[in-house]
């Protein structure tokens, strides 16, 4: 989803908005005594599901799927296999649960990038691609959609998809979602696309990565500090829609031109001493007391937490999904309302 934009350097540069006065409250009042917590599972993960504890999570965004050319929405590979396991074990835990398909993704071919620009272009094919959507989504019983279509991917007619895309989901009582980036607002989309969308999912992270082989912390409290005065203060959407991504990966940064990804969970299996750290030598992440402090802040700003993504975290008493869990808990925010909070 987060960490294939290579081709995209320069549009990212070019987007991104710095935010010079961070107008965020710290150390304050509640935003709310009730928040989301947000998990995107991606299908690369499925034969795991057993592991994930869904009873800590009010949403579950399955990611990712896309359509083909006749615009059928489909899963990759054989994941469409155990779409029902996994939503059947989820509702089974916790059947407050919302689960919305994902669609689109931080990297896409060029046949799924240019099936979408043709989709979205044109006035007579977008009714044809969101009735699809809609189809797959009642089919497979799901409670709504996020979309998250990515920089050079956010073409012409995207704000009208969104807009055309929300009435045919409305009129089916099925919600709407979108995941954009920490500190840029695409020209393309719309006021009228924003009010649209029931919440926002800001990805606050990738601030450096493989594109920028230069060792540093690609997720930092600042980062989410910035984004979150980005998206209330100079955007000006209400934080009851605004959630705080925060990632379960990180970042190798191997040598001069080699960047290469890895789980939390992998940094745990190697040392749990590592839950409590944000960095190990040149290997950059966010360990729990990091994850904690976002918590926090969240809790003081908008309305909850996104994750990317369940299956790289640490499936044991170092896990951060139970650290936000706990940190909501204790802060005396329902999330779930199961699991002890």
């Amino acid at each position: 989803m987060k960490k294939q934009l290579y081709l995209t350097l320069s549009f990212l540069i070019i987007s991104c908005s710095s935010v010079d006065d961070i107008d965020v409250i710290e150390n304050g009042d509640l935003f709310s005594t009730q928040a989301r917590v947000v998990g995107y599972y991606s299908t690369c993960c499925f034969s795991e599901y057993d592991k994930i504890q869904f009873c800590k999570l009010t949403h579950l965004n399955i990611a990712f799927a896309n359509p083909l050319t006749d615009g059928t929405i489909v899963l990759p590979g054989n994941s469409g296999d155990l779409l029902k396991n996994v939503m059947d074990t989820a509702r089974s835990q916790n059947s407050n649960i919302k689960i919305y398909i994902s669609l689109a993704g931080g990297w896409l071919s060029n046949e799924m990038a240019n099936t979408w620009k043709n989709f979205l272009a044109s006035t007579q094919d977008r009714p044809i691609l969101i009735e699809k959507i809609v189809s797959y989504v009642l089919d497979n019983g799901f409670d709504g959609v996020d979309l998250d279509l990515e920089w050079g991917y956010v073409t012409n007619g995207y704000s009208d998809f969104v807009i055309e895309l929300r009435e045919a989901l409305k009129e089916q009582s099925k919600g709407i979602t979108a995941a954009y980036p920490s500190e840029t607002r695409y020209s393309l989309i719309t006021e009228e696309a924003l009010n649209a969308l029931d919440f926002i999912n800001l990805m606050v992270y990738d601030y450096t990565g493989p594109w920028n082989p230069s060792p540093g912390q690609h997720s930092s409290y600042n980062h989410a500090r910035r984004g979150i005065s980005f998206w209330k203060n100079n955007v000006g959407i209400n934080p009851s829609k605004l959630t705080l991504g925060v990632p379960f990966y990180g970042y190798d940064f191997q040598n001069s031109t080699t960047v290469k990804s890895f789980t939390y969970g992998s940094m745990v299996d190697s040392d749990v001493s590592n839950s409590e750290k944000d960095n190990v030598g040149n290997k950059y992440y966010n360990g729990r007391p990091t994850i904690a402090n976002k918590v926090k802040l969240a809790s003081q700003n908008l309305s909850g937490i996104m994750i990317w993504r369940l299956g790289a975290d640490s499936f044991s008493e170092y896990s951060l999904l139970e650290t936000i869990h706990k940190t909501y808990t204790d802060l005396g925010v329902e999330t779930t309302g199961l699991c002890g909070n």
